[in-house]
């Protein structure tokens, strides 16, 4: 794979005063994903034509993946939609590396989940590697240690024959680098659907812990202090990825365009990661900025952005891999493992030693000055001298045509209540069974296994768990919980009502383990916003989440816009990924999503409606998408939320597991083959008081249900505490410990051995060889 060579001739580099000399020299400013209209822009900003260096820092800031530029009208609703309790505990929000949050005694908590979707299609292990791999970069370069990973994955069709390269890459990316730097993987999702054929979704997640006083952010301030580039050495590899391929649209073929993927070394990462807590603990440091996205482009402009405004860089400087760079490819190198430091004078030979100590390779570039500008030189002459707030900050706002979609009334319009339900006692027990096996319920841990979900020693919740939960300090048990929840099928029928849906039911994983929610982050996957309609789409999903997390309290802390995930002009299902951490007090008393122990009275909270529409039960079943998502009652959830925290405060249910794809059916057969305890529920309650049929009641996805086992001793508090809360309740069913079976009463029986049989066989048959 080649770059695009901005130079202007071998191993010569354009000068400013090469470009004052000759402004009418053409530059391939669209071959690097600039427009006409930005690349004139760019030479009025300038008052010149731009160097080739100059263009190729333009091209990768001015990207959408860096610039945020066609969402950038939309986000701010985040910013806006804001009350005072959302502010209690936020001690850093959007706009840094990753968020943080106050989790009480004296601990924060630091997180933040991005994509890297078209680099995993092209090359799924090192594009997977490396997602893991810049997330937690984010989490360092907050002073803090990063001490869990997690991913939501979307895939194509499962039996398309290219599905199988694209998930064992991924998959093995993820789990190489994650279990190399020692970090458990505690959660996330796997979803298989022909719309991410050739856009599969690769969305990892970190998250980090920090005392409040070692809290750190990377800018550029101080006249004189240092700028150092230290850890990897830099190379040819993921030059333009930022402006050239996750900025583009790919083609019935593929991408247009192949810069080269970056490549990762997880061990080298490890050292990074000890080497920077050193230097933040013996405060060595003013600031560190992870490189990722756009490289030096992105390091240099942004750290001088947020500082001062002022800095001279030496390129020449810069450690390489490879001799054969050259200037404009050294500042859109992507290459892995990279941090930039400012050191005052005084404190460099301490800085230095500790790299030393850590056998971290330094090159100290420049320094900070307070001239305003960003001045790089290469071998003695200036190419690059720029207002570094034109290339990080003010990059061009896009405010994109949007257009209600033609098709969607017509989708809206096909809902599935014209759908055959089944009747029979023998078809119900034969539907349920598919749905159980189904791609996107099937049991994932032929990928999770992969993962080492217990490394570090603090994990108190993982798979097959509804979120995972590790412990922050090992005296008082404080611990933080996370879940990520999307569902694109909901976001194409209604993209307000199924991004509400998944932030609803992220919440509500996080709060079935006890804990309490207390913020989040996004990853949002869509289309290309050069289409109206996927841009009606978007602002619809973003407003969703602002106005959604106003209602329930918690602010977004930060997260990711990934556009142009479509093949041709066919785009992906809206997928905005939602994020929720929950903060718990002590690990111990953590609820898990099944029941242990014999003789424990099971109940539904909540209401069951004829909610099919979109559901897994009418994918599944009757390859059908059409109507309308399940309602969304997000009080109604803030409340139920409320009520699982104060009855596991209370030690009063001894499992929770929430309802969402594929229905109480999905839950109840996760619930008995958690620990491998059986059940007897019946149905007729629900249907009688509820006014639904049976299939309804076990297929249904209305929001706001959670299923919980109740001790008979704690019954009547349990249902006390319901009753004081206004929350509904029904009696479903009892735990058995003697009986190997879910029995669903007066309809159909099976052992929990064919449970497990059909659950676990998916993913291994088509995957396992």
């Amino acid at each position: 794979m080649t770059a695009v060579s901005t130079s202007s001739s071998r191993g010569v580099a354009d000068t400013v005063t090469n470009a004052i000399a000759t402004p009418d020299k053409e530059q391939p400013f669209d071959a690097l994903g600039l427009t006409p209209g930005e690349y004139a822009e760019i030479r009025t900003i300038l008052g010149r034509r731009p160097t080739s260096g100059e263009l190729a820092m333009y091209s990768v800031m001015w990207s959408e993946h860096c610039s945020y530029k066609s969402s950038k009208k939309y986000l701010r609703q985040f910013g806006d939609k804001v009350s005072p309790a959302m502010k209690k505990n936020l001690m850093v929000g959007m706009g840094e590396n990753a968020g943080v949050l106050d989790v009480g005694e004296g601990w924060a908590v630091t997180f933040k989940i991005e994509s890297h979707n078209h680099p995993s299609y092209i090359e799924p292990f090192q594009g997977a590697a490396t997602g893991v791999g810049g997330i937690v970069r984010d989490i360092i370069s907050m002073g803090a240690r990063p001490v869990a990973v997690m991913d939501a994955l979307r895939f194509g069709d499962i039996d398309d024959p290219d599905t199988a390269r694209v998930v064992h890459g991924v998959v093995s990316g993820i789990s190489f680098y994650g279990n190399c730097l020692g970090l458990p993987n505690i959660g996330g999702e796997t979803w298989f659907d022909k719309v991410y054929q050739g856009n599969p979704l690769v969305n990892a997640l970190s998250v980090g812990v920090l005392r409040h006083e070692d809290l750190h952010l990377a800018n550029a301030t101080g006249a004189g202090n240092k700028v150092v580039l230290f850890g990897a050495r830099t190379g040819g590899d993921g030059i333009g990825g930022a402006s050239i391929l996750a900025s583009d649209t790919f083609s019935e073929g593929g991408p247009t365009k192949r810069p080269a993927v970056q490549v990762g070394d997880p061990f080298a990462e490890k050292v990074l990661i000890e080497c920077c807590l050193e230097l933040y603990r013996d405060k060595l440091v003013e600031g560190i900025q992870d490189l990722g996205a756009a490289g030096i482009s992105c390091a240099t402009s942004e750290l001088a952005s947020n500082g001062d405004g002022g800095m001279f860089i030496e390129l020449d400087k810069v450690l390489l891999r490879d001799p054969s760079l050259t200037a404009e490819e050294i500042l859109m190198s992507e290459s892995q493992e990279r941090m930039m430091a400012v050191v005052t004078p005084e404190k460099l030979a301490g800085f230095l030693a500790v790299t030393k100590k850590w056998d971290v390779e330094t090159s100290v570039l420049g320094e900070v000055t307070d001239s305003g500008r960003l001045i790089i030189d290469w071998h003695g002459e200036e190419i690059v001298n720029v207002d570094p707030r034109t290339v990080a900050v003010d990059g061009p706002v896009y405010d994109r045509p949007v257009a209600y979609p033609a098709w969607l009334d017509a989708l809206q319009a096909d809902t599935a209540s014209a759908l055959p339900r089944p009747t029979s006692p023998e078809v119900l027990r034969e539907q349920f069974l598919a749905l159980l096996g189904s791609p996107n319920l099937a049991d994932p841990s032929w990928i999770t296994d992969q993962y080492d979900r217990y490394v570090m020693g603090n994990t108190a919740l993982s798979f097959p768990d509804d979120a995972g939960m590790i412990r922050i300090d090992e005296e008082s048990g404080l611990g933080f919980v996370i879940a990520t929840d999307a569902n694109g099928r909901y976001c194409q029928l209604d993209p307000y009502r199924g991004a509400q849906l998944a932030l609803a039911e992220a919440y509500r994983n996080v709060a079935a383990t006890g804990a309490v929610p207390v913020g989040i982050s996004d990853c949002l996957n869509f289309g290309s916003p050069e289409n109206p309609e996927v841009m009606w789409q978007f602002e619809r999903a973003v407003t969703a989440l602002a106005d959604g997390c106003l209602e329930l309290e918690i602010p977004v802390t930060g997260g990711n816009v990934s556009f142009y995930n479509q093949t041709g002009d066919q785009p992906i299902h809206p997928t905005p990924v939602v994020a929720v951490l929950g903060v718990i007090d002590d690990v111990a008393r953590r609820v898990p999503s099944g029941w242990q122990d014999d003789g424990h009275n099971i109940y539904l909270l909540g209401i069951t409606r004829e909610e099919l529409d979109g559901s897994a039960w009418a994918g599944v079943i009757h390859d059908h998408l059409g109507g309308v998502p399940p309602l969304v009652d997000l009080a109604g959830e803030a409340t139920l939320a409320g009520l699982l925290h104060a009855a596991s405060v209370e030690a009063l249910i001894d499992s929770a597991h929430d309802l969402s794809t594929g229905g109480l059916a999905q839950t109840l057969a996760e619930a008995v083959l958690r620990f491998g305890v059986g059940a007897r529920v019946w149905l007729g309650d629900i249907c009688e008081r509820d006014g639904v049929d049976a299939s309804v009641a076990l297929f249904s996805e209305s929001a706001g249900r959670v299923v919980v086992s109740v001790p008979r001793e704690d019954d009547v508090k349990f249902l006390g505490l319901c009753e004081g809360r206004g929350y509904p309740v029904l009696r479903i069913g009892v735990t058995d410990a003697t009986a190997p079976v879910l029995e669903i009463q007066d309809y159909f029986t099976v052992s929990l051995e064919d449970l497990q049989s059909r659950h676990r066989s998916t993913l291994p048959s088509r995957f396992a060889h």
